[in-house]
């Protein structure tokens, strides 16, 4: 049995985490990976493997250590080992993330009887054309976002779902987001609370200058093209927070569901209401 543990090396705690978790699953003759460079990050060299050899191998579960960040991150490089992910979070309550380091342990003995659930979680395809030609693909685990740069006046994004135009936003920006991602940025730009396991997107709009200003929710085989109309330089469509790729006047961002998947691991009895009961008392 091969288990595959992540750190975020941004955490302070995860060297001295991670060197406990291995000598845990030892004990329990699970052998433990961890990839090369981030074992090099985190100070243990030594539970380090390269990437092209953990792809090789049948790893049973991932255990990524950070917080949601750390976990959309992780999860579209894990995508291609489909190996179920278990989130320890080490940072603010989290809606991805599982458990809390003091239940860490009770929660790897669970998974060793095979006592979890799983949570399956939808990615999305974002495309970036120039001239009808892709200069950029990324995938998504929460959202891909359409948006001005800090200086910019308002940015023209002419939307189009299928061959279907909807409407041209004058805005700040248009937010794609998963049914994960409705509790994101979406939410803060006024679009509605998902449930995960629906097979949908929402598109809300940044600031809309304009009375057409609902989300717009429709089902994942639809496909998603913006084309924006800017004389500005500094647009850029970012993926989850964390990827950022400029756009010029004319750029098409054409975004569509993959037909990948993320498998979260659950205790049994988990509820996203749950979660959500939590993250509102916590604001």
């Amino acid at each position: 049995m091969r288990v595959l543990v992540w750190p975020n090396p941004e955490k302070d705690q995860v060297r001295g985490l991670t060197a406990q978790i291995h000598r845990w699953l030892t004990r329990h003759h699970v052998d433990m990976m961890v990839p090369a460079e981030l074992a090099d990050a985190i100070g243990l060299p030594e539970l380090g493997r390269p990437w092209d050899e953990i792809m090789r191998e049948s790893v049973v579960w991932t255990i990524v250590l950070g917080g949601d960040g750390s976990l959309l991150r992780a999860a579209k490089h894990l995508a291609p080992l489909n190996s179920p992910i278990l989130g320890v979070n080490l940072g603010h309550l989290g809606f991805l993330t599982e458990v809390e380091v003091p239940d860490l342990y009770a929660a790897l003995a669970a998974l060793l009887r095979q006592e979890y659930d799983l949570d399956e979680r939808h990615l999305l395809e974002a495309r970036v054309l120039r001239d009808g030609a892709p200069v950029a693909s990324f995938q998504a685990m929460n959202d891909v976002v359409v948006t001005k740069g800090p200086f910019a006046r308002l940015i023209h994004l002419e939307t189009f779902v299928n061959e279907a135009y909807v409407t041209t936003y004058p805005s700040d920006g248009l937010i794609v987001a998963t049914p994960t991602g409705s509790t994101a940025y979406s939410l803060s730009a006024g679009g509605p609370v998902l449930s995960p396991d629906l097979n949908v997107m929402v598109l809300t709009p940044i600031c809309p200058h304009s009375f057409f200003d609902r989300s717009i929710v429709i089902d994942t085989k639809e496909t998603v093209r913006i084309r924006v109309r800017t004389t500005h330089r500094d647009t850029l469509v970012t993926i989850d927070g964390q990827e950022v790729h400029p756009l010029m006047d004319g750029d098409e961002v054409v975004v569509a569901a993959s037909p990948g998947t993320i498998r979260l691991i659950r205790r049994p009895g988990w509820s996203f209401f749950h979660v959500l009961r939590g993250w509102r008392k916590g604001h």
